[in-house]
């Protein structure tokens, strides 16, 4: 397998974290799933098609080129745009079918005249703030402000939305006083005879700790990609959809007293046998891991040592039996019956497990998991069948190891 440094993304637990979503909701609520930034480093395209074959009803973007990379891919669920686009995007977003989320009238009024002049109706959102305080139009704003939108012709309110700063924390009380004004929003718009089609509120934390914050949809990401939020109350099998992985690229034996990396800032204290592993931080790989963080090596943890580059680190392999050249190291995921958690890792680079996702770059080949089997490889010179023959037959040579050791 020419890959040196890859994530492997495991489409069969993506499908069951899925599932778990919606055992907590009725059967007429949906999910909504976010699916910006590349699908929080899974791949957007590959994702979209997993969840189309899942039944998600809609998917999440925020920005206009995240949505056009769909369509060209042919996905054909609604996508709604969640971040407030610049007006000169208007027409491309509306030429591709994406739904902005309207932050203006301005903003409306040139969406409702792309509308008419393309001769569809325009899907649109509208973000209400009840205390996010970052994007949207204020719940005691917003009256004025829809019952403007809907006299423009061409525009077709499809959601109303709002977002909580914190429903991952230990007192839920701000959370709870945003759903009620949303709903006393939603009772004043009543009032006067409007009712948005799909209203909003949960995201991955609201889902699982705020059960009257799941409305018409469930609007998730971290949860879907297998992580618990923050004091979670409630428990659903979720099982991480993402595992990190890399090489062994070269074996050193150092005496001790032997400087490594940039800055020497690691000396040998012991003869030691120094494995250089193909990531670094110019994959995506945290600098602040440099002498404190672990990679897995023939089922074992093992420290880093020294400081992390651009491309290669380095890890002692000393009590390691018989490491070789391409032997795979884990950066995250499960190697045997070892485990080194994304959270360890995000606590570690001393962030949060959005950012370690997010940053995974694209020199990071991705490989796609069905049945516990490759089905797809894409990387930044395109994708190769050979490729996933080969993988295919890493992975088989890696669970028979597997199988050994437990039987050993």
């Amino acid at each position: 397998m020419p890959v040196s440094t890859w994530v492997e993304v495991d489409l069969d637990r993506f499908a069951a974290n899925l599932h778990a979503v919606r055992s907590l909701l009725r059967p007429e609520q949906e999910i909504l799933l976010v699916i910006k930034a590349d699908a929080y480093g899974h791949g957007a395209v590959e994702i979209a098609e997993a969840a189309e074959r899942e039944g998600v009803a809609q998917l999440g973007v925020a920005t206009l080129h995240e949505g056009i990379q769909l369509r060209r891919a042919g996905c054909r669920l609604p996508i709604v745009v969640l971040s407030p686009l610049l007006p000169s995007e208007i027409d491309e977003a509306v030429a591709h079918e994406l739904a902005p989320t309207v932050p203006d009238l301005d903003f409306a009024r040139a969406l409702s005249l792309a509308a008419l002049k393309s001769g569809r109706p325009q899907r649109c959102h509208v973000e209400i703030d009840t205390g996010m305080g970052r994007t949207g139009v204020r719940d005691d704003e917003a009256e004025p402000f829809l019952l403007s939108l809907l006299e423009l012709p061409g525009l077709r309110l499809a959601s109303l939305f709002t977002h909580f700063p914190d429903a991952d924390a230990e007192d839920l009380e701000f959370s709870r006083e945003q759903v009620l004004r949303l709903r006393a929003l939603l009772d004043r718009l009543g009032a006067r005879g409007i009712r948005a089609p799909r209203v909003h509120a949960a995201n991955s934390a609201g889902t699982l700790n705020l059960p009257e914050a799941r409305l018409d949809w469930a609007r998730v990401g971290l949860i879907a990609y297998g992580h618990r939020p923050p004091n979670a109350r409630v428990e659903i099998p979720l099982r991480p959809v993402m595992a990190f992985k890399s090489r062994i690229v070269q074996l050193r034996d150092l005496p001790a007293g032997a400087s490594i990396s940039y800055g020497r800032s690691f000396v040998t204290r012991r003869r030691s046998r120094i494995a250089v592993v193909a990531v670094g931080y110019g994959h995506g790989y945290s600098w602040l891991l440099s002498s404190r963080g672990h990679m897995l090596v023939g089922g074992a943890r093992v420290p880093i040592v020294g400081r992390v580059t651009m491309d290669l680190t380095m890890v002692d392999v000393t009590d390691v039996p018989g490491p070789g050249i391409g032997d795979e190291v884990v950066l995250f995921g499960e190697q045997g019956d070892e485990v080194l958690s994304l959270e360890e890792v995000a606590r570690g680079s001393e962030t949060l497990p959005y950012e370690v996702m997010c940053t995974i770059g694209k020199r990071v080949a991705r490989i796609y998991v069905r049945g516990g089997r490759p089905v797809k490889i894409t990387s930044l010179v395109g994708e190769s069948a050979e490729w996933v023959q080969q993988a295919a037959q890493h992975f088989r040579l890696r669970a028979q190891a597997v199988a050994a050791a437990r039987r050993g």
